[in-house]
């Protein structure tokens, strides 16, 4: 493998990231197209964009520092966006504040390309490959890429409750000390809306490490919680164990689509992301086989703008490729449509908390960055650590910037309906 004289530097390993090892070759043509389209792009944001090469660019506000202009704009020319994060990954550009730059560019994330540009996404926008696509097996190798990296790797910046959702504080700042109260309360408001109390029949679609299901049993409910992690079932199991409610709760490693029994409750906390928009009818179909007439089905449900949703639809991007496979964020526009025309289920109640998202990824980001050797002590290398920082990093900027949010969703179904009667 040719290997650029970045990666060498920043002793990157070839074989566990080659496309980041790697600079890719491009024509200059479209590194020249692509290095004036960035600029023109910087150029008019409010950011510091500082060149060894040239003298700054934009409007002023977080520094962007290019160390390498060259291998970035090849990354960017060949890959767009995917490139873009490839070069962070590579070292060859910092921010101190990365969260505020990504927060700029995640807030004109709509203006980055020029409208003609925009128009021809097809053309030059990498398409989702089909072996991310969430069948029942796709969909266990997808979660187990993401998921099954390490009970440990998560425990380090997690808190107690090892809850890897948006938690809702009382108020900003929050400490990482508020965090597992934090995590509670926005259990607790879920529990609350599927009116889960003592004798509840509960199936939780996705049972992350169990504290939900823990909480639910708590209050008298008889869970049943499935995931596709075998590392986060074997712990869930132990902490459930441990917690006295092995009688009253019931973790399946199996698909949600191989679920059977009819539930007086359903909870979902951030697994609708992981469905994939081809799959949305079946989920929804699915939630309202499982649950009886006049059920409560709660999901909690990171969303962005139908919009950007429709534009970006069938584009591959840097989340997909490292971080989640397979993952796509709905609308709440897109939930009430397909829950419209593919089931009898009616959304009653949609609440929103973006701002509470950004604040746990704030914390989990800053945990992450504080327990860095012990990150390498598990056996993840600084690409790796690189890579998650500018996933958190990301991921916070979306929720800052308003381009992402986190809803909390009532679904209801009629008090008396068969659901194989729901045409599909």
């Amino acid at each position: 493998m040719n290997v650029s004289a970045v990666a060498r530097a920043t002793a990157i390993d070839p074989v566990r990231w080659p496309d980041v090892a790697e600079v890719p070759r491009v024509s200059a043509a479209r590194v020249l197209i692509a290095e004036r389209l960035v600029r023109r792009a910087l150029s008019r944001l409010p950011l510091r964009v500082r060149r060894p090469d040239g003298p700054d660019i934009g409007l002023g506000g977080p520094l962007l520092e290019l160390r390498d202009p060259r291998a970035f704009h090849r990354r960017v020319a060949a890959h767009g966006l995917i490139g873009f994060g490839e070069s962070y990954m590579a070292g060859e550009w910092e921010a101190e504040d990365l969260v505020g730059v990504l927060t700029v560019l995640a807030a004109h994330i709509a203006e980055l390309v020029p409208p003609p540009l925009q128009r021809l996404r097809a053309l030059w926008a990498g398409r989702q490959p089909a072996s991310q696509r969430n069948t029942p097996d796709g969909s266990r190798e997808n979660i187990h890429r993401h998921y099954d990296l390490s009970n440990d790797l998560f425990g380090l910046f997690l808190d107690e409750t090892l809850s890897y959702s948006a938690a809702l504080f009382r108020g900003f700042p929050a400490s990482f000390a508020a965090l597992p109260a934090a995590q509670h309360r926005k259990i607790d408001q879920l529990l609350d809306l599927a009116g889960v109390g003592p004798g509840t029949r509960l199936l939780e679609i996705g049972t992350g490490w169990g504290e939900l299901a823990l909480r639910a049993a708590s209050r008298g409910a008889t869970v049943v919680s499935v995931t596709l992690s075998a590392e986060q079932r074997e712990l869930a199991l132990r902490r459930i164990e441990a917690a006295g409610h092995a009688d009253a709760v019931t973790v399946l490693l199996a698909d949600y689509r191989e679920v059977t029994g009819r539930y007086d409750a359903v909870v979902s906390v951030e697994m609708i992301e992981a469905v994939g928009a081809e799959f949305w009818p079946t989920y929804f179909r699915t939630l309202e086989r499982l649950t009886v007439p006049g059920g409560r089905i709660a999901v909690q449900a990171i969303t962005m703008p139908h919009d950007r949703m429709l534009a970006t639809r069938h584009t591959y991007t840097w989340i997909q490729k490292y971080i989640f496979p397979g993952g796509f964020l709905p609308s709440t526009t897109a939930v009430r449509e397909v829950t419209d025309a593919h089931t009898a289920l009616r959304l009653d109640r949609c609440d929103a908390f973006g701002p509470h998202y950004a604040e746990t990824l704030r914390l989990w980001r800053e945990r992450f960055t504080e327990r860095a050797d012990e990150v390498d002590a598990l056996g993840f290398d600084a690409t790796f650590r690189r890579m998650w920082t500018f996933y958190l990093a990301y991921s916070e900027a979306g929720f800052r910037s308003g381009y992402l949010d986190v809803h909390h969703l009532l679904l209801t179904t009629p008090p008396s309906h068969d659901p194989q009667e729901i045409p599909s």
